[in-house]
């Protein structure tokens, strides 16, 4: 998280100030972050999955491409990940309602 958070400050204009929507997360809360004076951090409630819409991806791949699988190692994991992504990146408008929670 930390080498994320520096990247995201390398990229905010200069002036500028980023802030950063993130849920609750151990890796997101830890107070072993340092942050840039160019980024701000803001938490989601806790248990409030519904504000966070890559939540709703993460349980449309699974309900459609990921679920009812009996994974035979890392590799088929990652290789059955990439798919389920690839085939929704092929689907933009179901990403926009599904970010929009329509």
């Amino acid at each position: 998280m930390q080498l994320h958070i520096e990247q995201i400050s390398r990229c905010v204009a200069r002036g500028a100030h980023a802030v950063v929507l993130l849920d609750r997360a151990g890796w997101n809360t830890t107070d072993k972050l340092k942050l840039p004076r160019n980024v701000s951090l803001i938490f989601l409630w806790s248990r409030a999955s519904e504000l966070n819409p890559v939540e709703n991806i993460w349980q449309f791949l699974r309900a459609n491409w990921l679920s009812n699988t009996v994974f035979n190692g890392t590799e088929h994991i990652i290789d059955a990940a990439c798919s389920a992504w690839n085939n929704l990146a092929d689907l933009p408008e179901t990403i926009c309602s599904i970010g929009l929670g329509v």
